[in-house]
């Protein structure tokens, strides 16, 4: 009973959207404003998605787990039906229902940022503060990887 208590807590006084479609613009617009990538969390069948920006704290609700293959950097992620986080400009932490394919092992993934835009790269994190990085191209769409290479190429 005390979780169900600390979830309506969490939440209390979010802003929420319902519908796939409307879900989905939600989650791009706050992946945008943080700075991040919009292939990074690629959610399907969202039905539901929150934020109290008091606090910081998202949900993503889909209609199921999601499995998903990032080519560009050969790793297999796992999505609950509920992915959640408290965020900041270049940073999800806490994160909940997230995990990532390590040889024969999944994972949870605690923390994604970005520590230096500069330097273009990810650095996801497990809760024992181990980490990794990657390409941020990685986790781009194929719109933003042009426009991300047509700007380097200016430079």
């Amino acid at each position: 009973m005390s979780s169900i208590k600390a979830r309506e807590d969490e939440r209390a006084g979010a802003e929420i959207v319902y519908g796939t479609e409307e879900c989905y613009r939600h989650s791009i617009e706050l992946l945008e404003e943080l700075g991040f990538p919009k292939g990074v969390l690629p959610l399907q069948d969202l039905e539901e998605c929150g934020r109290v920006r008091e606090t910081g704290f998202v949900w993503m609700r889909q209609r199921a787990p999601y499995e998903h293959f990032f080519e560009g950097t050969n790793t297999r992620v796992s999505y609950e039906a509920e992915v959640t986080a408290y965020v900041e400009k270049f940073k999800m932490k806490k994160m909940t229902g997230v995990k990532s394919k390590q040889m024969f092992l999944w994972v949870p993934i605690s923390e994604m940022s970005i520590e230096d835009a500069s330097s273009n790269k990810i650095h996801f994190k497990t809760p024992m503060g181990i980490g990794k990085s990657f390409p941020i191209t990685a986790f781009m769409t194929d719109e933003e990887k042009h426009k991300y290479l047509d700007m380097k190429a200016n430079e």
